[in-house]
């Protein structure tokens, strides 16, 4: 059974509920889950997981968050290296350039990208909850 860690920050709840989509779709497809809030995670974590989805939505100039999300995720990326991730977020302005210029650091790692990354402009629509539930089960 895969191992699965939902890493993610929401300030407004719209990423949470992508992250339970993306845990509920990882779940069905078999695997272990355990979600953290990015406080809670840290780089020390990420041998104990076959697979990581990290969620974070757009804030300022479009730039993951920086105060407990971007901190976290920067000690994480040493640990990036053929490990299988996926990546999803919201935003509420812009055209997803945070989004593309994340999944660049993380090809940039050598991470293992799963999935297609997923955002949504504000709350996760059907669409977008059908998209996360994929991302999970992509991650097994």
């Amino acid at each position: 059974m895969s191992k699965i860690a939902v890493v993610y920050w929401s300030g407004t709840g719209n990423t949470e509920q992508m992250a339970q989509q993306v845990a509920a779709g990882a779940k069905g497809g078999g695997g272990d889950v355990t979600s953290f809030q990015a406080a809670e995670f840290s780089a020390d974590l990420m041998d104990q997981y076959d697979a990581v989805a990290f969620g974070c939505p757009s804030m300022g100039a479009e730039e993951l968050e920086e105060d407990e999300f971007a901190p976290m995720f920067e000690q994480c990326e040493k640990k990036l290296k053929g490990k299988k991730i996926g990546l999803f977020g919201s935003y509420g302005w812009g055209d997803g350039e945070w989004m593309r210029c994340w999944e660049d650091r993380c090809i940039d790692d050598e991470a293992v990208i799963a999935h297609e990354c997923v955002i949504c402009n504000e709350a996760p629509d059907d669409e977008a909850q059908q998209a996360c539930k994929d991302l999970g089960k992509s991650l097994i």
